[in-house]
């Protein structure tokens, strides 16, 4: 009876205790430290060898202003043999919460002087000037401790700290010093070198980092300088530069992959510097020995030789096609090459028959279920360009229902919303794109969401739906690339159907058209004209980023492109395109961002 009246005075007691320590974290969590520091007082009393307890009261009494108290706390805990070191910082800490600067600095010199007896105490005192802002003591506690045990190394800390205080040569050096000793991965340096520099190469950061890794490459010849200078370029869009860096490191690897290169090549096209990418490619061509990958440097090339391509150069990239499909023939590890071709044949040169049986001779080979997704996906894609709208939902439903929960099977379901949507199902592609609006892929969501709002909008409104299937009509015609005829079916709603909801749809999508056929100010009146008239639309926030963009980009005004970016900022914070938007902002504004 004894044991069992022991044992549950000691289960009371433990209750009691983890609820003391229950509500005096939730009291200090939510400020109310009147009521924490009697819990804590408490705590500390059973406990007094939990720093963590002590730590907590200190900071308690230094919230309300009892200083006294928390020094008397602070004293018993130093007074006692061997004190933890971080009492003393919080002890000068305490005085400096006071003003009192000199008997401050009395015990931060002695908190540093300890990590003589224990150079491991380096780290804990560090980390506490740290937390406290106070940056020169955290460099001297991190550096004495270095200095004592080699083997310690606190160089990442430091380089933060040198972050911190403005000091960049002193940060990149302690970052490079890292990553030169093995001691840090370069991701994580480059995620921390992201904080300091820009696009613009004469930013002064980006020249002293220049200047560091450049002397680094002639005192000693590493490869990773020729990675961080490459990574630096590309930052810049200096992306010849950044090949020339490529180049040497390739040259320094026996055997090494392309993979690096490619990259580049496709980073150099997506920004369209189409000479640097080309010179990428071709360069790729002249060093693969991988048939797949110098195959697709040829396809990258012939990429790029078709924007604003004229009837010749169609013709002359036709014979290239040509001829490498007599070279690799159809396989399964060259399905990019038929994918391409039948593109190509489809919407550059208008001969969907011929591209429809390239896929489906590439259906007869021996594919897994990835592999045929993708040539089912490209039919699909054609069978729709051509109006055979049933069978290209026969091949995008089977890729939805074997990769029911991968990306392909989500762009599968896209496809068939959309298709439906062409052929005037409306009700049908609604179903399918409320499924899609909780996509993984956020592309693929938000795209779903603007085409259901399109749907939804307009679909009760008229119940003819006749301005929705015209839309849908000229939807198709742009997809066809018959640009004009879409822009004109886009006039006949905004003629028409003037006041209906649709309006702004049309004026946003005749924009989008217009860009595509250069006609800059066409598109620049749309899109004004829908945030004039419709600024509590959905599509307001469309309008003022895709004019900013313009700006930016096409008509360099970048003092209007910041007008629209930053009313994106103001009053659309919910927007898909606020996190581009605040960031080509601070670009323009010369910010240093990430």
């Amino acid at each position: 009876m004894k044991a069992l009246l022991v044992l549950f005075l000691i289960c009371f007691s433990f209750t009691a205790f983890a609820q003391d320590d229950f509500l005096a974290k939730r009291y200090f969590e939510d400020g109310d430290f009147e009521k924490a520091v009697v819990f804590y007082e408490k705590l500390v009393e059973k406990e007094p060898r939990r720093t963590d307890f002590t730590e907590s009261l200190v900071a308690c009494y230094q919230q309300l202003e009892r200083y006294v108290d928390a020094e008397q706390l602070l004293l018993l805990q130093i007074e006692k043999g061997r004190p933890n070191p971080i009492f003393l910082v919080e002890l000068g800490y305490n005085y400096t919460l006071q003003q009192m600067p000199d008997k401050a600095n009395t015990y931060y010199y002695q908190a540093i002087g300890m990590i003589e007896e224990n150079p491991n105490y380096g780290y804990g005192i560090g980390f506490r000037f740290q937390k406290y802002a106070l940056l020169d003591y955290a460099l001297k506690a991190y550096d004495k401790a270095m200095n004592l045990n080699p083997s310690l190394d606190y160089n990442f800390q430091m380089a933060r700290i040198y972050g911190e205080q403005g000091n960049i040569d002193k940060m990149y050096e302690s970052y490079l010093t890292l990553i030169g000793n093995g001691k840090s991965s370069l991701s994580n340096v480059l995620r921390n070198f992201d904080d300091f520099i820009t696009e613009d190469a004469e930013y002064v950061n980006n020249i002293k980092l220049k200047t560091i890794l450049l002397k680094k490459a002639q005192k000693e010849p590493n490869i990773l300088w020729n990675q961080l200078l490459s990574w630096l370029f590309v930052q810049q869009k200096q992306y010849n530069s950044a090949f020339r860096q490529e180049k040497a490191i390739f040259k320094r690897q026996n055997g090494a992959s392309l993979h690096r290169l490619e990259n580049l090549g496709n980073v150099s096209l997506e920004n369209a510097d189409l000479e640097t990418a080309t010179s990428i490619f071709k360069y790729i061509v002249e060093n693969a020995t991988n048939n797949v990958t110098q195959l697709n440097a040829k396809l990258n090339i012939i990429d790029i030789e078709l924007i604003d391509a004229d009837a010749n150069q169609l013709n002359a990239v036709q014979k290239k096609y040509e001829q490498l499909t007599l070279e690799h023939g159809y396989k399964s590890q060259t399905l990019q090459l038929q994918i391409a071709y039948a593109n190509f044949l489809t919407f550059k040169r208008d001969q969907p028959e011929d591209a429809i049986e390239v896929l489906k001779n590439s259906l007869e080979l021996p594919l897994n279920d990835r592999g045929k997704a993708f040539v089912k996906l490209a039919l699909g894609d054609i069978l729709v360009y051509d109006k055979k709208f049933n069978e290209a939902l026969i091949y995008f439903s089977q890729i939805q229902r074997s990769l029911k929960n991968d990306v392909l099977g989500q762009n599968a379901r896209y496809k068939v919303a959309q298709t439906s949507f062409y052929k005037g199902d409306f009700d049908w592609a609604l179903t399918q794109l409320k499924v899609l609006r909780s996509s993984t892929s956020q592309l693929i969501a938000n795209d779903a969401m603007q085409l259901s709002l399109l749907i939804s909008d307009n679909i009760l409104e008229d119940s003819t739906q006749t301005a929705l299937k015209k839309y849908a009509r000229a939807d198709l015609l742009a997809y066809q690339n018959k640009t004009k005829e879409a822009i004109n079916i886009l006039n006949d709603i905004l003629e028409n159907h003037k006041g209906e909801k649709i309006e702004d749809e049309a004026l946003l999508k005749q924009g989008e058209l217009h860009i595509q056929l250069k006609n800059f100010e066409a598109a620049r009146f749309n899109y004004q004209k829908i945030i004039e008239f419709y600024a509590s639309g959905i599509l307001a926030d469309d309008a003022h980023f895709r004019l900013a963009e313009l700006y930016r980009k096409t008509l360099n005004v970048p003092e209007k492109a910041m007008t629209h970016y930053e009313k994106i900022l103001y009053h659309y914070q919910d927007s898909y395109y606020f996190p581009q938007a605040r960031k080509n902002f601070r670009l323009l504004r010369g910010d240093a961002i990430n």
